[in-house]
């Protein structure tokens, strides 16, 4: 008998792949299922389409809910995690993996390349941003014999890594501000408390940290709408280390110069929102809420 590598519900659970719709604040559920844990959308380029992870593959469907999950051709790829972005042009899919590896794969082929570098120490790429003229990757780089989780960029064609973060602090979610002006990202550098998460921007040479918010609330991964400046984030009750799975969570968004607004209360955590799921318009986003039910 072999053990999956891979997540799986709890009795009674599901997986409910979800849009919200920021205009009407209603929400459109996609596809759920009892069998597999589906983790971190993405939405097509074209508007059409969210892609989703479940066991090591890559899954795509409509996003106005008129079909079924279908398999995407990853070609030999087929441990990829919840973290994977879209090129700007719709014809690249770029994902981390079960091996700490980030491979290139060409949608229309399925053909892949590997984007991440060797390194003589153990090293995890946990892919989170592209920049919007798709020559740059951004990630959280896992040293794993130093412990230490820093925030990099890497050449989407390849090439020599550029680390931005060099402290013991914790640092994840790192992605590119619509504009490509900042990089957002998560970390609990602004507390003395570890695993204290909040929300952070700088310059996308590492410069220039600003903290958003400063709250006790544990929060992660800020992904920037493509227009009006909101960020929509993942949000755990105070005490939280880490970003878990199956936990009370809050999807808030914050306007600059605003407090942050709870969009929605869920069971959840790991895999809801890992990258940015918002739509071209930024009028919607997706998400993944785990519920279960009464009396499991």
């Amino acid at each position: 008998m072999t053990t999956s590598p891979w997540r799986r519900l709890l009795d009674g659970q599901i997986s409910r792949l979800c849009v919200y719709d920021i205009d009407t604040r209603e929400v459109t559920v996609l596809h759920e299922t009892d069998e597999h844990v589906l983790e971190a959308p993405n939405w097509s380029v074209r508007d059409d389409e969210l892609y989703v992870n479940q066991n090591g593959l890559m899954h795509r469907i409509p996003a106005d809910g008129s079909g079924a999950l279908t398999l995407v051709d990853t070609g030999a790829v087929t441990d990829a995690n919840n973290d994977h972005v879209l090129s700007p042009d719709g014809a690249t899919l770029y994902l981390s993996t079960a091996a700490g590896e980030i491979h290139a794969v060409a949608l229309d082929t399925g053909e892949t390349r590997r984007v991440s570098n060797p390194h003589e120490t153990p090293f995890r790429y946990y892919l989170h941003g592209i920049s919007p003229d798709g020559v740059t990757l951004s990630y959280v780089g896992h040293d794993v014999e130093a412990g230490t989780f820093d925030l990099y960029l890497v050449p989407a064609a390849g090439g020599e890594d550029t680390r931005l973060t060099d402290t013991r602090f914790h640092h994840d979610g790192v992605e590119y501000a619509a504009d490509g002006s900042a990089l957002y990202f998560n970390s609990d550098r602004g507390s003395e408390r570890r695993g204290h998460s909040q929300l952070f921007r700088m310059n996308p040479d590492g410069s220039g940290v600003v903290q958003l918010t400063h709250d006790e609330r544990v929060n992660w991964f800020p992904h920037e709408a493509p227009v009006g400046g909101a960020l929509v984030y993942l949000s755990y009750e105070p005490g939280v280390s880490g970003h878990p799975a199956n936990l009370p969570v809050e999807l808030r968004l914050r306007h600059e110069g605003a407090g942050p607004e709870v969009l929605r209360s869920l069971f959840g955590g790991q895999g809801t929102v890992n990258v940015n799921s918002w739509s071209p318009d930024g009028r919607r986003f997706g998400f993944v809420e785990y519920p279960v039910a009464s009396g499991s």
